[in-house]
């Protein structure tokens, strides 16, 4: 028995030996060559950045979400034990004192609010399902505003898990509005003639109100040539306001002129913002800036976007024209750690 053991302990220490001896990432042995998870990374990241990046920020989400419910179990558990009941029974009594009954005028003006997304459906035909939206609305609300006040008068509470992050160069003639060592760099990747754009546009505004000399928000030309043909010229137009300091103005007309953005017009638009017509007509006229938007769809395909706006707050990636709320969380999770 004793010759079992002693074989047995000897397995083990070989066995553990022989792991040690590997990477701690490693992926994959090739004859003698070790090939690590870190390289499969940057292969991924060179290969397919946008789905690298895109899995990446997926992976994080989850785990940031599934943190975000133990913590607020936590809370809850120690709430409920204070007053002596279940967390269930804690969690039902305070949603109830910030719920009310879903009125027929509730729904009735959702109905009218949304009656381009009922498909010809009749009130009657809706009112069941959307009187349940709006009870399930109201519960998601009453629990999110009850962890967020249980948060206040908790312990306190440090996320150390970082997001990740992309590098991204700014340039110091990029165009851009706050100071240049602002904690907080909001970079956007966007396209005159993109709708969407345009609906994120007044949202980074109230963002430079709201945030003042904490934020700085940096333009990056990225057109979708093969979608918005009209947007690769407006891109140009940019840079030749951008050249004599008068970016932002031409930026709101051209945005405010999305369906009209042709040459001709554009230099109507420089005029009336106050821009040196005579300079930037001929500006325009002979392509001064078409390799730099050249190089910057390049330089933004290299980061893998792959559609407008894209916008980096410190590196963390936001797709789309996300409501004011998804900025403001990111923001201000960048300010509590003191900007990068």
């Amino acid at each position: 028995m004793r010759t079992v053991f002693i074989a047995a302990g000897l397995l083990i220490s070989l066995a553990c030996s022989s792991q040690a001896q590997q990477p701690a990432d490693a992926a994959a042995r090739v004859g003698d060559r070790t090939i690590t998870v870190g390289e499969l990374d940057e292969r991924w990241k060179t290969e397919d950045p946008g789905a690298r990046a895109t899995a990446e920020q997926a992976l994080y989400d989850g785990r940031k979400a599934a943190l975000d419910a133990i913590i607020a179990d936590m809370l809850v558990a120690q709430a409920a034990k204070a007053k002596g009941v279940t967390p269930e029974a804690f969690v039902q009594a305070e949603i109830g004192k910030r719920t009310k009954p879903v009125s027929d005028t509730d729904v009735r003006n959702f109905f009218v609010q949304n009656s381009e997304r009922m498909q010809g459906r009749t009130f009657e035909q809706m009112s069941p399902a959307i009187e349940q939206y709006l009870e399930d609305q109201q519960q998601t609300t009453a629990k999110q505003d009850l962890i967020a006040e249980l948060k206040k008068g908790g312990p306190a509470i440090r996320v150390v898990m970082d997001p990740p992050r992309t590098a991204v160069t700014v340039n110091p003639d990029d165009p851009s509005e706050g100071k240049a060592d602002a904690p907080v760099t909001l970079v956007e990747y966007s396209d005159f003639q993109c709708p969407f754009c345009l609906r994120v546009m007044p949202t980074l505004k109230q963002i430079r109100a709201k945030y003042g000399d904490k934020v700085r928000v940096v333009w990056k030309d990225f057109p979708l040539t093969q979608i918005h043909p009209q947007a690769f010229v407006a891109a140009q137009a940019g840079n030749c306001a951008r050249e004599q300091g008068k970016f932002w103005e031409l930026h709101d007309k051209m945005f405010g002129n999305q369906s009209a953005l042709q040459a001709e017009a554009l230099k109507r638009y420089a005029a009336e913002a106050g821009i040196d017509t005579t300079k930037f007509n001929e500006c325009l006229d002979t392509s001064k800036y078409e390799a730099r938007v050249q190089d910057a769809i390049r330089a933004g395909g290299r980061l893998g976007i792959q559609s407008t706006p894209t916008v980096y707050v410190n590196g963390r990636m936001i797709n789309g024209a996300q409501p004011i709320e998804v900025f403001q969380a990111v923001i201000d999770e960048e300010l509590a750690r003191g900007g990068k």
